[in-house]
């Protein structure tokens, strides 16, 4: 007995420990092995996840305060726009610039760390020149604002409690009353004085003022970033108020004949 144990003690535990470093040394190496796969999977899912699901943008301006400050990082949902869903009125949208709306802002210059980073989505990318402002009115309405007074869809007055304080609804540019093309959007800025938006393109000869529904990216839904700042970015209920979808049949009288019908 005592030579067998000698034998599994001085034989077998040796071949054991072998085993196990072996076993040690494989994980090891496998796992290195392994690395460069699992970095490339994780960014292709970052790069699906930019693309199809959820995008993250940088606020580079004060238009829309104070709802977003310049900073801001915000969650855009890009995943319903593919079931058919459109824009609907006061939601906040991310869209491509239509027709040199940016034309003259300074353009950021970033490194090539955040070029690589902003390309999969893990951060706001610098190189697209998308625009963000809330959605006042959608195709077939019938919009307006006169120097002093509320904005108008469809006659109903808007009571637009995100307006930066101070702003008035549009004194600085009034417009309307027009209706606005099918597959367009009029959309305009929450600090008012401060927003290039749709009032300021209305003699644009490529757009009007108008935004295609085809050039939004999606609907912002969070603040995300600072964290201190984190909040969701709801539909204001003066767009939910009854009667505001009845679109009359024709525009109203006083069409620019700068802006198509």
């Amino acid at each position: 007995m005592s030579a067998r144990t000698g034998e599994q003690d001085g034989g077998v535990p040796h071949q054991d420990a072998g085993g196990e470093g072996g076993k040690s040394k494989g994980k090891q190496h496998s796992f290195w092995k392994e690395l460069p796969l699992l970095v490339v999977m994780a960014l292709v899912l970052a790069l699906l996840i930019k693309t199809f699901l959820v995008q993250a943008f940088s606020i580079p301006s004060d238009s829309m305060q104070n709802t977003l400050q310049r900073g801001d990082r915000v969650l855009v949902d890009k995943l319903t726009p593919w079931f058919g869903a459109e824009p609907g009125r006061g939601e906040v949208v991310v869209f491509r610039d239509p027709g040199n709306w940016l034309e003259g802002e300074p353009a950021p210059e970033p490194n090539a760390v955040q070029k690589v980073l902003g390309f999969i989505g893990l951060m706001p990318s610098a190189d697209e020149k998308d625009l963000i402002k809330r959605v006042i009115a959608i195709g077939g309405d019938t919009v307006e604002c006169r120097r002093g007074g509320p904005v108008k869809v469809n006659g109903k007055a808007l009571h637009e409690p995100d307006i930066f304080p101070g702003n008035s609804a549009c004194d600085d540019k009034p417009f309307g009353p027009f209706k606005v093309p099918a597959g367009k959007l009029w959309v305009m800025g929450d600090h008012r004085q401060m927003s290039s938006d749709s009032r300021w393109h209305m003699d644009d000869p490529k757009t009007h003022g108008f935004v295609p529904v085809g050039d939004v990216v999606g609907r912002a839904v969070v603040v995300a970033w600072p964290l201190n700042r984190w909040a969701t970015l709801p539909v204001p209920e003066t767009f939910d108020q009854p009667g505001i979808g009845d679109r009359p049949a024709t525009a109203a009288p006083g069409v620019s004949p700068a802006v198509p019908r």
